[in-house]
């Protein structure tokens, strides 16, 4: 698989399009007014203390507090209160931990009153972003992820991920965090750690903990509530989380960005350096490579695939709905049942996709084509797995339900991407689908079209704003599609027709 990394710079915001096999999967924006990110540490003072919900909201300086539950503070709550008491009156100046004495564990089932009080100064973590009207979700159990370790301190607990498959391997792993991790701090291996040498887990280890030393030089002068720890800009906490062997291309327009990049890389892979390139053509970044188009194609509520079939994604205040629709394709198979399962599996594909590129978290389900083969049940839910193990976001799938439903969770940490596909109707008020989406359904019906080889000549019959979109530029939509097709497709304005409509003919207007 090639995976490419194409990043925008604009005056206010960074735009990262990640694309694997020319397909974009995943869609990131970076903005100069964002304060709070999932991994930033803030000194934070404590609000009111709900007893019923047994939380309490906190003020991180974000015009809304966040949210932390009891079960959310960690084991070592007092030892944490107990440091930065310690920090901020001079008393502790190893950072280190080497010789902290550590507190005894809260009580799993303890009351928040007990541990927490209001105007107390506490380090929490940004686990969930603002998202609507409520404010962040925090956590008082601190981590700071690495390249192949996160480090936990007041912990010594070792953990190793569970995609490690090979207990030979966890084994090694674990021996190693035993002999090179610092004294009261705990380490969780990350999946890309797996056949790593010493030196680079030490390396990442090390600067991790320098990471946590600068944080503990911070608190002392801090006023909170205060950031005292900022989570990696976008692009390299995208490097660190999803970097491997794949990587062919990282290519970005502006040239400091560029060098930010390389200065990262030659600390985590040095010899992909070079896949690092800037780019200079007239023409816009994401025009270039193709991805204007696919956002276009992408985001709507409607979501062309291949041969015809569709998908309908609906969005409400409780859960998001998807549904698989064969629409008109026509295929080979020998069956309904066959027809049913291929629709489904080119389905499951897009719908992981689709939730990677708009982020959308909380419960999602998918209401596939019925299939009554329970083979052909498994094998859809073999696939949706396999599918969806590209996504780094926590998340469960559920195997079909009796009415052929899905039920995914997954992970809500950020606001889901939305964006707008739709423009003014040129032909009476309100809106409809912008161009190139139009086209995307074109494409899709003209596949089926010229897949009987009896038509020697096909026309396309289009409003003329659509007639001109499809003739404009080299190689114009028509031309590419006359060397796809070796058939020459004439398009013909209609000016009776709507905005949206279209229409193929055959020979003699038929």
């Amino acid at each position: 698989m090639k995976t490419e990394l194409i990043i925008r710079s604009g005056s206010s915001d960074i735009d990262f399009a990640l694309l694997r096999d020319g397909r974009l999967t995943e869609l990131n924006k970076e903005t100069n007014d964002n304060k709070i990110s999932v991994g930033d540490v803030f000194l934070s003072k404590i609000g009111k203390t709900l007893t019923g919900l047994n939380a309490a909201f906190v003020n991180v300086g974000y015009q809304k507090d966040g949210f932390l539950h009891y079960h959310d503070l960690g084991a070592q709550l007092l030892s944490l209160s107990k440091f930065i008491k310690e920090v901020n009156t001079g008393k502790q100046t190893d950072f280190t931990l080497k010789n902290f004495h550590f507190e005894k564990d809260i009580d799993k089932n303890g009351n928040i009153n007990d541990v927490l009080k209001t105007g107390q100064e506490l380090l929490v973590q940004i686990v969930k972003e603002p998202i609507s009207t409520k404010g962040p979700r925090l956590n008082a159990e601190l981590s700071i992820a690495g390249r192949f370790l996160v480090l936990v301190p007041f912990s010594n607990r070792i953990s190793v991920s569970q995609k490690i498959d090979d207990p030979k391997e966890k084994d090694r792993l674990k021996r190693l965090m035993k002999s090179i991790k610092p004294k009261n701090f705990g380490v969780i291996v990350r999946t890309v750690a797996q056949n790593k040498k010493v030196a680079d887990l030490d390396k990442d280890l090390q600067n991790s903990l320098e990471r946590w030393v600068n944080m503990c030089k911070q608190i002392k002068r801090a006023q909170a509530p205060t950031k005292v720890l900022s989570e990696l800009n976008r692009a390299s906490s995208i490097l660190r989380d999803v970097f491997n062997d794949s990587f062919t291309n990282i290519i970005v327009d502006d040239e400091s960005l560029g060098e930010e990049i390389k200065d990262y890389l030659a600390e985590i892979a040095p010899s992909k350096e070079s896949i690092v390139k800037l780019h200079k053509s007239s023409i816009p970044i994401f025009e270039k490579y193709g991805i204007e188009r696919q956002i276009k194609t992408s985001f709507g509520k409607t979501v062309s695939m291949s041969k015809g079939a569709y998908l309908v994604i609906e969005h409400t205040e409780a859960l998001h709905v998807i549904d698989v629709n064969s629409g008109n394709r026509s295929n080979k198979a020998k069956s309904q049942s066959d027809t049913a399962l291929e629709v489904n599996l080119i389905s499951a594909t897009e719908v992981a996709r689709q939730l990677q590129l708009r982020d959308m978290g909380g419960i999602i389900v998918v209401d596939f084509i019925d299939m009554h083969k329970s083979e052909d049940r498994q094998k859809l839910f073999d696939h949706l797995r396999k599918e969806m193990a590209f996504d780094r976001t926590k998340h469960k799938i559920l195997p079909p339900s009796k009415f052929g439903l899905i039920q995914i969770t997954r992970q809500r940490v950020r606001p889901e991407m939305v964006i707008k596909t739709r423009e003014p109707n040129p032909n009476k008020n309100g809106e409809v689908e912008a161009p190139i989406v139009l086209i995307d359904k074109i494409e899709s019906e003209l596949d089926k079209v010229m897949s009987f080889k009896k038509y020697k000549k096909v026309m396309l019959n289009v409003h003329p704003f659509i007639a001109s979109y499809l003739k404009q530029g080299y190689p114009s939509i028509q031309v590419r599609w006359f060397l796809k097709y070796k058939k020459w497709i004439k398009i013909l304005p209609r000016d009776a027709y709507q905005y949206l409509q279209y229409r193929f003919d055959k020979q003699n207007d038929k």
